[in-house]
């Protein structure tokens, strides 16, 4: 069997996009250590329209990525022409879509906070309404930044986007150091520098993706115009993945309500450790992005057999890194704390979360969430859609209210909660990927 990918191939489409998650999780983290100078309400206020947030990246990731899914379908069946209609259409889309959540956070960003979290003090949600309305600004950057991002993972050149996201967070480093410590602004110190680099992140890789020396090229022509039959493949996979993830997302703001509840110190504590627990998934974060490049070009060959070997290998691969990088994350918990400007209670249970999610996250956490990516990219969307959906109400929403709220285990009971649905997820997508039904779904 002749491969369609090397492992020299692997590593060039899976390494850059590591050091990718990397730097793009330190600059988050980076954002929570500045913030914190300001105080715990300040750190509270980001992690609690964090949340929020994350809902609308999620869903255009996971429009971009449902579109990356098709290009890849189409690069491996060697249809270039319609890879290019499918790219520039995608973009056509996820523009739609960006300008729509900017208008609809920023109309509606008073009535969102208070009723989700008017149960905040003052001071927090003074933070709180500042971060959401600046970030709102960049959601339409977002959308096209990921939307080109995704066409260059489709055709491999990974190094590309790492360079720019590099480029991007630098500016957002810098932007941060200015705002928060030369001109004291606060949470805005943080908030405007996002806007702006996500502003010239989207312009330069948007203006490259216009290159028609490549193998996937966007043009105006096809970006202006309407055609229904793309539109209806990108969004067949782009729907059910936007509805999981935007669902899985809103499951998290849902807990971000039941933690906001529990006092500052909880949610200031929470807002830390997710910061570090985002560096300890940053192996299956790639993983879940390569292997829609793999899987996408090995279905749209008609190749079953070589999609279900780069799917397992892919598998194996993801709890390597994810091992290893979580035993260095729990290692690094006490001198990552020493950057925080922490009550000593917050920083004791800051240490309790990471213990217990560095234990589950080595190989839980990958196999829960790159497998169905995995098939996602075959076009079984709908099926992952389904179990990731019932897996966030039925197990983690309704466990954290139980663990957090009624048994007063407060933050850790969340965490539970999260540990508990990944094993419900992993033992459904296990069941559907050895069942071979996912191979009745190509969406080309």
């Amino acid at each position: 069997m002749k491969k369609m990918f090397s492992n020299a191939q692997l590593r060039k489409l899976i390494i850059p996009l590591l050091f990718e998650q990397l730097f793009v999780m330190l600059v988050g983290m980076l954002d929570t250590v500045m913030v914190s100078s300001a105080g715990e309400a300040a750190v509270s206020g980001v992690s609690i329209v964090n949340e929020l947030n994350y809902l609308v990246i999620t869903i255009l990731a996971a429009l971009a990525a449902g579109g990356a899914c098709i290009v890849s379908q189409y690069l491996g069946n060697q249809d270039r022409d319609n890879a290019n209609l499918t790219a520039s259409q995608l973009m056509t889309v996820s523009c739609v879509f960006s300008i729509s959540f900017m208008i609809i956070n920023l109309v509606f960003c008073d009535t969102i906070l208070q009723f989700l979290y008017g149960g905040v003090s003052a001071d927090v949600m003074a933070a709180c309404r500042t971060y959401f309305w600046i970030t709102a600004l960049s959601f339409p950057f977002l959308g096209v930044y990921n939307c080109a991002s995704a066409v260059y993972r489709s055709m491999n050149e990974t190094k590309v986007t790492m360079l720019v996201s590099v480029l991007m967070n630098l500016i957002n480093i810098a932007g941060n150091y200015v705002g928060v410590f030369v001109l004291h602004m606060g949470v805005a110190g943080v908030a405007w520098p996002t806007f702006f680099s996500r502003m010239i992140a989207a312009c330069i890789l948007c203006g490259m993706s216009f290159q028609s020396s490549h193998l996937v090229s966007i043009s105006w022509k096809n970006i202006l115009a309407w055609h229904s039959d793309v539109i209806r493949r990108v969004l067949g996979i782009a729907i059910p993945n936007s509805i999981e993830n935007g669902l899985f997302q809103f499951g998290h703001v849902i807990m971000m309500v039941f933690i906001s509840s529990y006092g500052t110190s909880q949610i200031a504590a929470y807002g830390v450790s997710d910061n570090l627990s985002a560096l300890a998934i940053i192996g299956s974060s790639a993983m879940t992005l390569s292997i829609v490049t793999v899987i996408g070009q090995c279905v749209g060959a008609n190749d079953y057999v070589q999609a279900d070997y780069y799917m397992k290998k892919m598998l194996k691969i993801s709890v390597i890194i994810s091992t290893v990088n979580c035993f260095l994350i729990f290692l690094l918990v006490p001198t990552a704390l020493q950057l925080y400007t922490l009550s000593s209670e917050t920083a004791g249970l800051v240490t309790q979360l990471m213990f217990w999610y560095c234990i589950f996250c080595a190989v839980l956490q990958p196999v829960a969430f790159v497998l169905p990516s995995g098939l996602r990219a075959a076009g079984d969307a709908k099926y992952t859609m389904i179990v990731g959906v019932l897996s966030m109400f039925a197990v983690r929403i309704s466990l954290a209210y139980l663990f957090g709220t009624v048994f007063q285990m407060y933050t850790l009971g969340t965490f539970f909660a999260m540990f508990l649905d990944w094993i419900c997820r992993i033992l459904f997508f296990s069941l559907r990927y050895r069942s071979g039904k996912w191979k009745n779904y190509r969406a080309i």
